[in-house]
């Protein structure tokens, strides 16, 4: 089992943040992804290449997985995942996704799909439901726009 911890969105930790998750909402549904590879849906996401930041990494895994094309991104905490001993870092992001495009040509994501809700079938099912969770608490904490 998977242990998630979450820091303000500005905590520097001592180790690289990794990842840059963006739960993304657009037309008062949130968007999952599905990865062409798989059959399970998961929050969009990916990577953090080096010399890039996560607020950058966050655009473009958003725009490369749900073919966002105009958004708000909102930080909303730098988290931690340890799991068997292991411990990443990412940050966490809600994007107010307002004009989606086309998913492009060279994504690993073979389709999104719009819930009001987390779906069932996750990819990461003992990380994402922290992340959702957390996302939500904020987004309703700004104020649903």
């Amino acid at each position: 089992m998977a242990r998630i911890r979450f820091y303000n969105s500005s905590y520097l930790i001592g180790g690289e943040l990794t990842y840059s998750v963006i739960a993304a909402i657009y037309d008062n549904q949130w968007i999952f992804a599905r990865h062409r590879d798989r059959t399970t849906w998961e929050i969009p996401g990916g990577h953090i290449e080096k010399g890039e930041s996560p607020d950058e990494a966050a655009g473009r895994e958003l725009v490369e997985e749900t073919g966002a094309q105009e958004f708000r991104l909102h930080s909303i905490a730098t988290y931690s995942v340890e799991k068997n001993g292991n411990i990443g870092y990412g940050k966490l992001y809600l994007a107010e996704v307002t004009k989606l495009g086309p998913i492009p040509d060279l994504s690993e994501i073979a389709e999104i799909t719009f819930l009001d809700h987390l779906p069932e079938d996750l990819t990461y099912p003992d990380i994402q439901p922290f992340l959702f969770r957390r996302t939500v608490e904020y987004f309703d904490a700004k104020g649903r726009t």
